[in-house]
């Protein structure tokens, strides 16, 4: 499954940027290695599911350089996943998608947060239909 790079960064993105990265206390959310560019940590944040105008909080990962490159193509928010359990990092977002994607909500954070055993079945049960 590839994913197409596609949409184009709204007028206000360096703030939306930035936002993403103090809420992640300027760490990189799968290492947490913090903003250390000569070292290779330079601080991104990646769009998951390609499209640069989705900037929904499920779609953007504060992620340093080389964790970045090394999700990237391979973390692919639309793929079925029931095989085995998403990684802690990765948990909320993809539980925000699968609100986003099975049941049309447009949730919180903390509303994820608070629904996320219920919101991480959701995949499961579209892809193997079980209740």
């Amino acid at each position: 499954m590839k994913q197409d790079h596609r949409g184009t960064y709204p007028p206000d993105w360096k703030a939306i940027r930035d936002a993403v990265r103090e809420q992640a206390g300027h760490v990189c959310i799968r290492c947490g290695m913090p903003h250390q560019p000569k070292l290779g940590y330079a601080l991104t944040v990646h769009h998951l599911d390609c499209d640069k105008s989705n900037c929904r909080w499920w779609n953007l990962a504060s992620l340093c350089q080389r964790c970045h490159l090394k999700i990237q193509g391979r973390v692919i928010l639309d793929r079925p996943w029931v095989l085995t359990e998403h990684t802690e990092w990765f948990r909320p977002y993809v539980a925000g998608f699968y609100a986003f994607k099975y049941l049309g909500e447009d949730l919180s954070r903390e509303q994820t947060m608070a629904r996320l055993d219920e919101l991480l079945g959701l995949e499961r049960r579209a892809v193997l239909g079980v209740a």
